[in-house]
């Protein structure tokens, strides 16, 4: 599956699992000031670097770096996007069955690995002020189409915010407005799966 500039966000999913301010509620989300070098997964992330520049840096996201390299998708997340990516940590990854992961990465499995990854990024950039906006604007629920070309919708409860995804699974946005020079990151507790 060959995939263009804007599938990069695909790929960025995988990568940008680093954030950088902690979403603790609808307003809050939106009013929450961005650090200036935000340290993920011990590593520093710096604006001006791209998301896979950011990302292999990052001890927690190996296994985004992992996915991201076997499908294919290192370059298009090199490229100007813009992406906002959902971007699952080695944990969120963790929480999948046993064999999953060890499954999507080898090569007879590049399609299914490619949906997955894409389906956490969606085209432009929308910082967590733009997401809470778009919830507001539209009875608390903004819904958002991926890269994949399938529905993510994100929404907030009890001064938290989740993404649900089309399978009706669930994952926390637990660090928002990770700031890259392609995009933005928001990272969550669990991969998501399109339908």
């Amino acid at each position: 599956m060959k995939l263009s500039k804007h599938s990069v966000s695909l790929a960025a999913i995988i990568l940008l699992a680093g954030g950088c301010a902690s979403m603790s509620g609808a307003e809050p989300m939106a009013a929450k000031p961005m650090a200036a070098n935000p340290m993920v997964g011990g590593a520093a992330m710096y604006p001006t670097k791209n998301i896979v520049e950011n990302a292999v840096n990052s001890k927690d996201h190996t296994t985004l770096v992992a996915a991201v390299k076997a499908a294919g998708l290192v370059d298009t997340l090199m490229s100007a996007g813009p992406f906002t990516v959902f971007a699952p940590t080695n944990a969120a990854f963790a929480k999948l069955p046993a064999g999953t992961v060890d499954t999507l990465l080898k090569p007879e499995n590049k399609a299914t690995l490619t949906a997955v990854l894409t389906y956490h990024v969606v085209p432009g950039t929308l910082t967590a002020a733009d997401l809470a906006a778009m919830a507001k604007a539209n009875g608390g629920k903004a819904v958002l189409t991926t890269v994949q070309g399938a529905k993510l919708t994100v929404w907030g409860k009890d001064g938290k915010w989740y993404v649900t995804d089309a399978k009706g699974g669930q994952a926390q946005i637990t660090i928002a407005d990770v700031r890259q020079s392609n995009g933005v990151i928001h990272v969550v507790d669990s991969v998501l799966l399109p339908g």
